[in-house]
């Protein structure tokens, strides 16, 4: 087994055989990092999160400041319900990396999911200071400012956001695609779907479908786009 076969089984959404191929190649190089980073992405796509913290744990023991590792290991956290743990880890990759807005964009998220909308509000505000022209934090801003009865602000975002996606809203508003979708041959516009599915009902395949939708594919997103598209990509599309 090679690591590049381990890795198009993992993009085929062979899971399993891709679990027995890395299970195989830390056998024989342990410690090394790509290995334990994409078997913990493949444990936890299979949902087994207590075995895939075990590897981002050994990860952050070998690069304690790795804000990707930081993220990945929260993502992990939120999807076995250890919440308050997960936001400690975002805080800690936020203090670390201040300067990327996606550290603000993705703990907004999940401050919104726990209910804490001011909070999330704030954060999105940050992320758009950093990127003013991240059109999906100005569109998420708005369901959050939606969700508190702000409607003067969140149509305010919901413009701003459609403006920069180049979106001109037909006379009847309706429920329109995702930004990439192939749907519709009308230009398109960040969706206006509530991004906090209830947290009782939330599954790893839900998850990684609501993440798919809020954050687009800026380049202060390349790191979670790798874990989403790279890593869990593909079948849940």
């Amino acid at each position: 087994m090679s690591f590049e076969k381990g890795v198009n089984l993992f993009k085929e959404g062979k899971f399993e055989e891709a679990l027995l191929c890395f299970n195989q190649l830390i056998s024989s190089h342990p410690g090394k990092t790509e290995l334990h980073l994409f078997r913990g992405r493949i444990l936890t796509r299979l949902g087994k999160g207590e075995q895939a913290l075990a590897d981002f744990d050994l990860l952050l023991s070998l690069e304690p400041y790795n804000t990707d590792f930081i993220s990945d290991r929260a993502v992990v956290l939120h999807l076995m319900g250890r919440n308050q743990e997960a936001m400690e880890e975002l805080d800690r990759a936020a203090n670390l990396d201040p300067k990327n807005p996606y550290r603000y964009s993705s703990r907004a998220f999940l401050k919104d999911r726990l209910g804490d909308l001011h909070g999330a509000i704030e954060d999105y505000e940050k992320a758009i200071e950093l990127d003013p022209e991240d059109a999906i934090s100005h569109n998420n801003k708005g369901l959050v400012e939606e969700k508190l009865g702000y409607k003067e602000k969140s149509q305010q975002s919901f413009k701003k956001a459609d403006d920069l996606v180049g979106y001109q809203p037909k006379t009847q508003s309706q429920e329109l695609p995702s930004i990439g979708s192939k749907k519709s041959k009308e230009p398109e516009s960040p969706i206006r779907k509530n991004s906090s599915p209830s947290p009782s009902k939330m599954t790893v395949t839900h998850f990684l479908k609501t993440l798919k939708s809020v954050f687009g594919n800026q380049e202060s997103r390349k790191e979670f786009l790798q874990f989403l598209k790279r890593t869990f990509g593909g079948k849940n599309s």
